[in-house]
């Protein structure tokens, strides 16, 4: 009875798993078709990297790759850098209004981020911050971040902070060579999120860049559709190039984002 059990189990997750996995496929093979229709063609000898070649000799994905990747960095970098300072600060400093503040910082989770798009577009364009990479990089410090971090942060006993105290750590050096390291899953889980929701913005750069040269990798993918028609196949191509990286990235640091999620769990 307990096989089989298993093997109905085994089945189940090989179901679900090639559901999630067939859109990829389907995706990938279109990628290297010309392709004006939805439908995949099974003659392999029609398969070719045409599209890749097109879309970064012809199309200049090389510098929307290239801003992605700059937007992506300095978001991960503002992100990681003010969410552990907020997070230290709300998990081992006492200040007056302290809890008031967090759980106002975690109630604006519930806050859609259409509702504030147009207040935060008239409040940019007012400074003048319009097509920079530095405005595509701030709105990804959130309510999420601090909420994740100070989970994190939690968790760090305070007896190991007052210990380098003692040895005569100042507040710098205990929060860089001590807090960090320790909060270093929480860390890589904050990278990943921050990765994957920066990368694949949409609406935000939408909203935000009007000039070519600084558009993103997804503004990019949505510039291939025209008005005279849609190649399926040069669009699909731009969407693998879209996913890849961010599932590499998540395959290279799963187990220390598998690690953060457990641990974020430990206190609430």
């Amino acid at each position: 009875m307990r096989k089989a059990l298993k093997i109905a189990w085994m089945l189940l997750l090989t179901g679900i798993t090639a559901l999630m996995v067939l859109p990829l496929i389907y995706m990938a093979m279109m990628s290297m078709t010309s392709n004006f229709t939805t439908t995949v063609s099974w003659d392999f000898s029609e398969y070719s990297f045409t599209n890749y070649e097109r879309i970064f000799v012809s199309l200049d994905f090389v510098r929307y790759f290239l801003n992605s990747a700059a937007v992506v960095a300095g978001a991960i970098l503002i992100n990681v850098i003010l969410g552990a300072m907020a997070g230290y600060g709300f998990a081992k400093k006492k200040f007056p209004g302290r809890n008031a503040l967090y759980y106002g910082i975690i109630l604006t989770m519930m806050i859609p981020g259409q509702v504030t798009l147009i207040p935060m577009y008239i409040i940019v364009s007012a400074m003048g911050l319009n097509n920079t990479h530095f405005i595509l990089m701030l709105p990804v410090v959130n309510a999420f971040t601090v909420f994740l971090m100070t989970q994190s942060m939690m968790s760090i006993p305070d007896d190991l902070l007052e210990a380098a105290r003692i040895d005569g750590a100042n507040e710098r050096i205990t929060f860089i060579n001590v807090v960090l390291p320790v909060a270093r899953s929480a860390i890589v889980s904050l990278t990943i999120f921050t990765f994957i929701t920066v990368w694949n913005d949409f609406l935000w750069p939408l909203v935000m860049v009007s000039d070519n040269h600084m558009r993103t990798m997804t503004l990019a993918v949505a510039m291939l559709r025209t008005n005279y028609g849609t190649n399926y196949g040069l669009m699909m191509a731009g969407a693998t190039l879209v996913f890849v990286p961010p599932f590499i990235g998540y395959v290279l640091l799963q187990k220390r984002f598998v690690e953060s999620i457990a641990m974020s769990g430990i206190k609430a």
